[in-house]
């Protein structure tokens, strides 16, 4: 192995000893980043093949995947001795949501509106009810009380949404409000900022920029092999989805100046500028993704309008 390779190699083995990514959190990465958006499913020997070299055995792959049919994000048949493994209809619901927290540039301007969702104390206790509040925390929303919600940019009607699904809609009060004392407005909004817990979340991406800046330098000076391209896309997006799990996305006009996130996602963007064509190139040559879309939309958001935008810049090896 020449000298560039192994210096990947390096990489990717250091990553893997110190992170030690769970089985199932990163195939689930890898369905949703790079496998969903261009084929219908996967063989589970190439599954097998693809993650091998992320220190994922034969076993770990077979029962995470069997894990995940349990959870309801995968489906699978069999043809002869034989399993393809595809996304439930609400495997494909869950990645196309979660493509937005992942993908999306962050927001720069506010029109100074905070959307409220107000769970009067009458509301049953219930399951419904209590999944519906974790949905709305893990979308960004700050509970200001046991029964208020806010968030500045996310809109009434993803809210309608979930509302709707949880049998809430007739039940919980929703309204897009602005502080009625303009004069105090700046001083308001401040306030409700501590709601959130901006230093931890800029720690996990000051962490994920201290690990994924020194790749980007190593991959700018040296070519990628299309597999390569593939394994670090995969680890880049494991880690920078996992890292911004609980960011609650505010409008670059709130958030601090030189705000880690914004930095970390101009990283991210530009790491995955550098991999997609080169990863798409070898999931193209698995046989299984013969009838593959080559254009990487069959979700929601078509894999070159990620970030905002992709350019292609690669150097293959």
């Amino acid at each position: 192995m020449n000298k560039k390779r192994s210096r990947v190699s390096e990489w990717i083995n250091n990553y893997l000893s110190e992170e030690t990514p769970r089985s199932k959190s990163l195939i689930v990465s890898a369905f949703g980043d790079s496998i969903a958006p261009y084929s219908e499913g996967i063989w589970l020997g190439e599954l097998i093949d693809l993650l091998a070299p992320l220190g994922l055995n034969e076993r770990l792959v077979r029962t995470s995947a069997f894990r995940l049919i349990e959870e309801g994000w995968l489906r699978a048949r069999r043809e002869g001795r034989r399993s393809f493994y595809a996304l439930t209809d609400s495997g494909r619901s869950k990645f196309e949501k979660a493509y937005s927290h992942i993908y999306d540039p962050l927001e720069a301007e506010w029109d100074q509106h905070w959307t409220m969702v107000i769970l009067p104390r009458q509301v049953e206790a219930s399951s419904d009810r209590s999944e519906f509040k974790r949905e709305l925390t893990w979308s960004g929303f700050a509970s200001l009380t046991a029964g208020l919600f806010v968030h500045p940019t996310i809109p009434p009607s993803e809210v309608r949404a979930l509302l709707e699904r949880y049998n809430l809609a007739e039940q919980v009060i929703l309204m897009r409000s602005i502080d009625a004392d303009t004069s105090l407005q700046r001083q308001g909004d401040q306030t409700l900022l501590e709601s959130w817990n901006l230093s931890e979340v800029g720690s996990r991406y000051e962490k994920f920029i201290d690990r994924f800046a020194p790749l980007l330098e190593l991959i700018r000076k040296e070519p990628l092999t299309p597999n390569e391209g593939f394994l670090l896309q995969t680890l880049l997006i494991h880690s920078f989805r996992r890292t911004n799990l609980n960011d609650p996305r505010l409008p670059l006009s709130l958030l601090p100046a030189d705000w880690a996130g914004q930095r970390g996602f101009e990283l991210c963007k530009r790491i995955y500028t550098l991999t997609y064509v080169l990863s798409a190139k070898h999931l193209q040559s698995l046989p299984g993704f013969e009838s593959m879309d080559k254009r990487g939309s069959r979700l929601r958001m078509p894999v070159a309008q990620r970030f905002g935008g992709l350019k292609p810049r690669v150097q293959a090896a």
